[in-house]
């Protein structure tokens, strides 16, 4: 007994995908937070608050910088 296969036409059908995310989002703006609290918190000067402010946009650099001088020892 033999079974063939018999292929079937199929019509194109547009397929919607939609990726809802979001949540790396949340999470940065949550360390973006907590970094404006601890750069700031520890500035003693206008000046440093000001830098401490613009150093918070970019505290996974630092945080991976850390973590590279940490691994090579």
């Amino acid at each position: 007994m033999s079974t063939e296969i018999i292929p079937t036409e199929q019509k194109d059908k547009n397929v919607n995908v939609k990726v809802q995310g979001g949540g790396s989002d949340t999470v940065y703006a949550l360390g973006l937070i907590g970094a404006w609290v601890y750069f700031i918190g520890r500035a003693t000067t206008p000046r440093d608050k000001v830098i401490g402010f613009f150093k918070a946009f970019v505290w996974p650099a630092f945080l991976v910088y850390e973590l590279f001088k940490f691994f090579e020892k």
